[in-house]
């Protein structure tokens, strides 16, 4: 038998009767290569074809009995869309057989399809050279920026580069970024990533770009200097829960879902309309720039798109409705900024960004190699990973696994309310016209942090990627739960004043059963969310919800992956792909009307293969370890000190605070004194 001229030793296909009877192929096939990155993130300037799969890992990994790669049909077929790989499509797919787990009849290994005995066809059809146009993505998130570079005719990265973005932590639950340092790195991204294009390939191939970001995250800055009025608070800063306080003392019945109808959100520390607040309290030089007429807000989206575009000389003040449903501003439905929204947080609209559909040329590049090219999407991160996940069909669902998790279910043009602590957000508005698209929401403000605090505060390891390893030293947690809640808790539970707890320890505890109660602290507020999820969807439980879809650099991690489908009960799927709030932003952008480089009904196939993660564990065992984790959840509340005062600004709790006690004697003294008289 021959080999392939990769050199490996994998056999080729001999007849073509042979490759139309397995119709399938292996890694090597077309659609199939990866880079080798630089340490900047860059590709070289062509593919290189993998030559075999990779090993699999050790069996105290904990992969399912079903965890396998799902394969493409042979070279003569067209490439297979999702879909088609699981013909019921989304949240509720299964396979043909009516398999929950995807599994062909046979049961082979969860291979789609094969057949145990069947010889193998081999292509060795190497992926041609990447031609133009091109579709940027710039992609601010919470640790990092990125600036990726598509083919638009196959929508494969050929080139990139990241950097990372500090963050500042001034006090306990505050953090910030510099808007400039954000600013600089978006720079120094599109630069970088340009600049490593393949041979025949530059800035004139660009067609068009688009921007995604960390949501919620507030910027203000003066409009005639472009200089920012304060750093930047990021979504996961609480110090507004007095502010919050305050707010809630005024409505109704002091609930947090008083505005909810109006703005599919909880009154929350979490959103921008609190942040923006606390600023306006708190910050002098805010105060000065509103009253002169100066001032702008924005999310990270604003200020990218009004720099790149010219910033003081003409720069488009504007942002996308999944930005602005991120604000506690914008009505749901209206998709405008509301009287109602702006009076209850006292905000003044003069300051606010126009809001805009999620696809369309705004405006061009002003600066930089990609001066003069349109820019024809904005999103939000976890909405564009939710298209880059082509979750176009009401009911299907992905998970974005970060420094927080974040889960979105496509609900349709249904607008949701969620009756069980959920979100109701916009997932995409494909252009001024197209229909809105909505999703319900749930976030987690600590998933991979959780790991790199286990990395930085507590030195049980070297680096976050040895998470796997040691959390697979051991079978179990040994009872040992961990509730990750730093900043309080997210939905659906909306409770700042949760705080982290450890509990389950035991004289035989190690570090490897504190660090995989951390990944299953992931898993089970992940279960919390989709809990919610089935409720406000009708379902009986998570069980009934088919597969969840997920992304994010957290995802590489195969055992969190495998617990999750355990302790969740359903398949867990992950494409090759994991940047895909990049991916789904390029792709917003190129089917933008006057780009139309892309078709939304007609996109080119995602990758050929996924990993499946099938659950492994008996329902028995999965309600136990839910219900010690509920448990663990009821200790983490009421830790959190109460505020000073229901409606006390920062400001003045900090002038009252300085009081000197002389005063409050001297004071007590005399009405002593008066008493006597």
């Amino acid at each position: 038998m021959t080999s392939s001229p990769a050199g490996r030793g994998v056999p080729v296909a001999v007849t073509a009767a042979l490759a139309a009877r397995t119709r399938r192929q292996t890694d090597v096939g077309v659609g199939r290569w990866s880079r080798a990155r630089s340490s900047s993130g860059s590709a070289p300037s062509g593919p290189v074809p993998r030559g075999r799969r990779a090993p699999r890992p050790s069996a105290a990994r904990l992969r399912g009995p079903d965890r396998g790669r799902r394969r493409p049909p042979a070279v003569a077929m067209p490439m297979p869309t999702s879909d088609q790989r699981r013909p019921n499509g989304g949240l509720n797919g299964r396979a043909a057989n009516g398999n929950l787990n995807g599994r062909a009849a046979n049961g082979n290994g969860g291979h789609v399809g094969d057949a145990a005995d069947m010889p193998v066809a081999i292509s060795t059809l190497v992926p041609s050279a990447p031609t133009g146009p091109l579709i940027g993505a710039l992609e601010e998130g919470t640790r990092t920026c990125r600036f990726a570079l598509y083919e638009a005719s196959t929508l494969r990265e050929v080139a990139v580069h990241c950097v990372e973005v500090e963050s500042l932590r001034p006090e306990e639950g505050w953090v910030e970024q510099d808007p400039c340092a954000i600013l600089r790195a978006a720079r120094e991204c599109v630069s970088e990533a340009v600049a490593r294009l393949p041979d025949g390939l530059g800035p004139r191939d660009v067609a068009a770009v688009g921007v995604t970001n960390q949501r919620e995250t507030t910027v203000v800055w003066d409009r005639a200097t472009g200089a920012p009025l304060h750093h930047a608070l990021v979504w996961n800063d609480i110090r507004t829960s007095r502010t919050v306080d305050g707010i809630l003392a005024r409505l109704p019945g002091h609930d947090k879902d008083a505005l909810r109808d109006l703005a599919g959100v909880p009154v929350s520390p979490y959103f921008s309309a609190l942040k923006l607040r606390w600023l306006l309290d708190n910050v002098p030089a805010v105060r000065r720039a509103v009253q002169e007429k100066r001032c702008l807000f924005g999310t990270v989206d604003t200020w990218l798109v009004w720099n790149l575009t010219g910033g003081p000389r003409g720069g488009l003040h504007i942002t996308d409705v999944t930005n602005a449903s991120r604000t506690l501003l914008m009505n749901i439905r209206t998709l405008q900024w509301d009287p109602l929204l702006l009076k209850a947080f006292d905000i003044p609209a003069d300051i606010l960004p126009e809001i805009r559909s999620s696809s369309e040329v705004y405006g061009d590049v002003a600066e930089g190699p990609l001066r003069g090219v349109p820019i024809s999407a904005i999103m939000g991160n976890q909405q564009a990973a939710l298209v880059g996940e082509r979750c176009f069909a009401e009911g299907q669902a992905k998970s974005t696994y970060r420094s927080g998790c974040f889960l979105l279910c496509n609900t349709g043009e249904a607008c949701v309310q969620s009756k069980h602590g959920l979100l109701t957000t916009v997932a995409y508005k494909m252009g001024p016209a197209a229909p809105t698209v909505y999703a319900l929401e749930g976030s987690v403000a600590v998933a991979g942090h959780a790991i790199k605090w286990l990395k930085d505060n507590l030195n049980l390891l070297k680096e976050p990627a040895e998470a796997e390893r040691i959390a697979s030293e051991v079978s179990s947690t040994g009872d040992v739960y961990f509730v990750p809640a730093f900043t309080g808790l997210y939905a659906p539970h909306w409770r700042k004043d949760a705080r982290g707890i450890l509990c389950g320890l035991t004289q035989f505890t190690t570090k490897g059963h504190i660090v995989r109660a951390s990944l299953e602290a992931v898993c089970f507020q992940t279960r919390d969310i989709l809990e919610a999820m089935a409720r406000d969807c009708g379902k009986a439980s998570t069980e009934t919800l088919g597969e969840l879809r997920v992304d994010g650099k957290m995802a590489s991690n195969n055992l969190l992956l495998q617990l999750q489908a355990d302790l969740c009960g359903f398949p867990v799927v992950r494409t090759d792909v994991h940047e895909k709030a990049a991916l789904g932003v390029a792709i917003a952008a190129g089917q933008a009307k006057d780009v139309d480089l892309l078709d939304m009904a007609a996109l080119p196939p995602p990758p050929s293969q996924c990993d499946l993660f099938s659950p492994s564990i008996t329902p028995e065992d999965r309600k136990a370890r839910y219900t010690k984790w509920k448990m663990a959840l009821t200790r983490s509340l009421g830790w959190a000190k109460p505020p000073k005062s229901a409606s006390m600004t920062d400001k003045r709790y900090h002038l009252l605070a300085s009081i000197p006690p002389s005063i409050f004697l001297i004071s007590s003294f005399a009405m002593m004194i008066a008493s006597e008289m």
